[in-house]
């Protein structure tokens, strides 16, 4: 529905509405339609439902049924264990998914609470929920926009739309006509939007839609509608848990049918399959993997990125696309003059001399005919004209004295329709006329030009090089002002027909400049393998002229504007996404357009930004990132990890830590899965061999859930090595159980599962069951404790460092520390089944365990650290 392009009568018509407003019956009538003015919100989970979704894992399960056949059999101390490792990870789990989810609590904080109204032709003020189609809306300067409306009647009003649309400035405003053809929401310069703060002027709107059917209801909608995305961690850890599933429960079957088979009892064999499955499953895994992912966002809070979400740490790592907004996040969300057209020649600011005549006067002009301020309790104004103060203390000029020196007498003040602005200042004893504008209106109003050879006629010669310097300036980006001046000769009242006859002064060009840090943070993504890609609200020309400056458009990218990719299929748009650098001019809808075409080609997508119109691409990108000082509740909400320096070089350090965090979640797994593979291998071999039981249950939960722990975490501490950025992004499908993972976690997990045996046999020679099963335990315990130094990372510890990660050894000495307390602490010794053993026998288990690691540093060294230096 164009309301933009429609006739007001019309539309008054549609919504039963007149020049006096709704009358009583109207009002009930449209209110009974459209509802009250507010914004629908989706139903959330509660706390138990979260906390019983946790019980859905596999793995749960399949230690839920080892805890069942445990109480069963009576064996009453392996189930009260597992039962406490079930429920731990269930209440870490539901404590990281509990949330405050406040975007849509957000969005309608950005509706006025009251609003001035027209109805039964009177003015009355009405809570802003109870707007409905049809109101005759009185807006002006300070007052929040309640709702969206057609302007009836326009008085210079200027809207700040840059939460919706994404653009800087504030939007002037007209009650003009606008084509019936696709507009994007910027343009549509006749309309005002709910969540919109006018800033200058005031009008007469008539509202055309409320509460969920505005452009802001819209937003709500897709946040509603928008799924969060799962990291590549968790898409990992699910296949992976799967997976084992399907090998736990194949081999505990088999083992419980070959011991039934060979004649041993029920209960027996239930018990062995009991042993097996909790070999296998780290029961730790998922409390180690939270617990690395939140030392991780602790280091990363230090260093400006602030993480809501523990899951967004992994997955910032994976990252290989960036979609970030422009205002405010690439740039400064600041106007600044760069360059200047005086005496018909264009000059860089840092070459205006100021004690040249000309360029005096064209900035004494720039700060006379201005209306902000700037002083140390901040920058009030349009930031066009701040700008312009700005410039003139860049000059060393100081503004106050220029005004206090050439006060203002008369004034008409800025027209959108006649885009003009004009003051009456007295210099020298004289009063002066001056001017500033849009320089296709005011050039030509010129009648001479002031050159450092005098006052000359305009020409149109001279025009044309003003067009050109003009043209010029808009191609790369460039806000253009013009300045024109002449002498009062009349004590009248400015009128519009004083705007006229000029002496042409100069031009001024501004930009809203990126940030300094900004080209180099591009740098270091390209590098890294990482694309950027700017999507903003703004112009496409200025969008690729920053863009070009800081190196997100390269030699053979494009820029598409909404109204091209509107044109596009879904098809179109993937074929075509890789060589689309920068997006100008889009919508919220063409934002989660882009981030899905990139995640169809499975590429982990983030997007930046700061603004209302972000949130759902923030919500549908795989990670979403907020500014932490101009970004909106809305945004940071959405959003999964919020920069509280607004700075996107902090981004590059996130991926960096992100990636460090990854490799050592890896490598934690790895230690995890090689140690747990060993306890299968003694199971499987003992079943296959007829041997007794090598361990109780109870052994194994013990060592995957102390001793294994600490190591676990240790390893997730590891520090990042300086070569994260050069590598290359992983893919999103791309599996942590790869074939050169799953075969380094067997060969070393059968090293410590042929030292568990060779320690089992000892003592099955030399001793009871119980004897041999002591050892087979202590053996795996200590063995899995130094294997921890070998899971560090895949070189040597010759190059790792033997003491560089402090943390390895204090778990090291932990684990050996609970593990002798078990072995002579008589009440433990009950509470874990194991019998007593000697210093000798201590000596025999130590040399047992160590050996695997002496074998695994000694490959390293000769064959992998050797291949590295070559």
């Amino acid at each position: 529905m164009n309301h933009y392009s429609k006739p007001i009568p019309e539309l008054m018509s549609e919504l039963n509405s007149s020049e006096s407003g709704l009358s009583n019956e109207a009002y009930e009538k449209s209110k009974s339609v459209h509802g009250l003015n507010r914004l629908d919100q989706a139903e959330k989970e509660t706390i138990l439902q979260i906390f019983l979704s946790q019980f859905k894992d596999v793995l749960v399960i399949i230690l839920l049924i080892a805890n069942f056949i445990s109480l069963a059999t009576d064996n009453i101390e392996s189930s009260i264990v597992i039962m406490a490792v079930i429920l731990l990870n269930a209440i870490l789990g539901t404590v990281q998914y509990v949330k405050a989810q406040k975007s849509l609590e957000s969005l309608q904080a950005l509706t006025a609470p009251y609003s001035v109204v027209i109805r039964n032709g009177e003015k009355i003020e009405v809570s802003s929920v109870e707007i409905v189609p049809g109101d005759i809306l009185l807006l002006e300067a300070g007052n929040y926009v309640p709702a969206d409306g057609r302007i009836i009647e326009n008085f210079s009003l200027q809207v700040n739309e840059s939460s919706l649309t994404g653009e800087s400035e504030p939007i002037t405003k007209t009650s003009e006509l606008l084509p019936d053809e696709s507009i994007p929401i910027g343009d549509r310069v006749n309309m005002v939007f709910s969540g919109g703060l006018a800033t200058y002027g005031r009008a007469k709107v008539l509202v055309t839609s409320t509460g969920m059917n505005t452009e802001l209801g819209n937003i709500a909608h897709l946040l509603n509608t928008t799924a969060e995305k799962t990291t590549p961690l968790q898409v990992s850890l699910d296949d992976f848990s799967k997976k084992l599933a399907a090998v736990i429960l194949f081999i505990s079957v088999l083992v419980f049918g070959l011991n039934i088979y060979r004649g041993a009892e029920i209960v027996d064999s239930l018990m062995f399959a009991v042993a097996l499955a909790v070999a296998a499953i780290p029961e730790a895994l998922s409390s180690i993997v939270t617990i690395v992912l939140a030392i991780g966002t602790q280091k990363m809070a230090k260093e400006n990125a602030v993480v809501k979400e523990l899951k967004a740490v992994e997955g910032l790592g994976s990252v290989s696309v960036i979609c970030s907004d422009k205002t405010g996040t690439l740039t400064q969300n600041k106007m600044k003059v760069l360059k200047a057209f005086v005496d018909l020649e264009t000059v860089d600011i840092s070459d205006l001399d100021t004690n040249d005549r000309l360029v005096r006067e064209l900035v004494y002009t720039s700060v006379l005919c201005n209306d902000s301020s700037v002083s140390s309790e901040g920058e009030i104004g349009d930031p066009t004209e701040v700008a312009l103060l700005n410039l003139a203390s860049y000059l060393a000029l100081d503004h106050e004295k220029i005004r206090a020196g050439h006060p203002r007498v008369d004034e008409i003040p800025f027209d959108s329709d006649r885009k003009l602005m004009t003051t009456c200042n007295q210099l020298e004893g004289k009063e002066y006329i001056l001017t500033k504008g849009a320089v296709d209106v005011l050039l030509d109003r010129m009648l001479s030009v002031k050159t450092s050879a005098g006052i000359v006629s305009m020409t149109s010669e001279i025009k044309a090089q003003i067009e050109e310097a003009n043209q010029y300036f808009s191609e790369n980006g460039l806000r253009v002002l013009a300045f024109a001046a002449k002498q009062r000769t009349s004590s009248d009242m400015l009128t519009l027909d004083d705007e006229s006859d000029y002496v042409f002064l100069g031009l001024l060009a501004m930009i809203d400049p990126p940030r300094e840090e900004a080209k180099k943070a591009v740098e270091d993504c390209i590098s890294a393998g990482i694309k950027p890609v700017m999507i903003t609200g703004d112009h496409r020309v200025t969008a690729s002229a920053i863009a070009k400056e800081i190196g997100i458009l390269r030699e053979g990218d494009i820029a598409v504007n909404g109204a091209e990719l509107d044109s596009l299929s879904d098809d179109d748009l993937k074929r075509k996404v890789e060589h689309i650098s920068v997006y100008a001019r889009v919508s919220p809808e063409h934002k989660i357009r882009i981030v899905r075409a990139w995640q169809s080609k499975n590429r982990i997508v983030a997007m930046t930004g700061d603004g209302v119109n972000d949130a759902p691409a923030l919500k549908q990108a795989d990670i979403g990132i907020a500014m932490g000082i101009t970004g909106t509740d809305v945004s940071k909400d959405a959003a999964s990890i919020v920069l509280s320096d607004d700075n996107f070089a902090t981004i590059v350090k996130a991926i960096s830590s992100g990636r460090s965090i990854f490799r050592n979640i890896k490598n934690s797994i790895k230690f995890l899965l090689s140690g747990n593979t060993a306890g299968i291998i003694v199971v499987i071999y003992s079943t296959l061999a007829s041997l007794p039981v090598p361990f109780a249950a109870v052994h194994l939960l013990f060592i995957n859930l102390l001793t294994d722990s600490l190591p676990a975490i240790a390893i997730g501490m590891e520090a990042e090595s300086g070569d994260l950025l050069k590598e290359k992004p992983r893919k999103s499908n791309a599996s942590i159980l790869d074939s050169v993972f799953l075969r380094k976690i067997f060969v070393e997990g059968s090293l410590i599962g042929i030292a568990t045996i060779l320690a089992f046999h000892f003592g099955l020679e030399n001793g009871s069951d119980a004897y041999a099963r002591t050892l087979a335990f202590s053996t795996l315990c200590l063995a899995r404790l130094f294997h921890g130094f070998n899971s560090r990372g895949d070189k040597s510890l010759v190059k790792l460092g033997f003491f560089s990660n402090k943390y390895n050894w204090m778990s090291f000495f932990a684990g050996n520390i609970f593990l002798l307390a078990v072995i002579f602490i008589g009440p433990l010794r009950e509470l874990f089944e194991v019998s007593k053993v000697g210093t000798s026998d201590l000596a025999l288990i130590y040399g047992f365990a160590i050996a695997p690691t002496i074998l695994i540093q000694l490959f390293r060294i000769f064959f992998i650290d050797r291949s590295e230096t070559k």
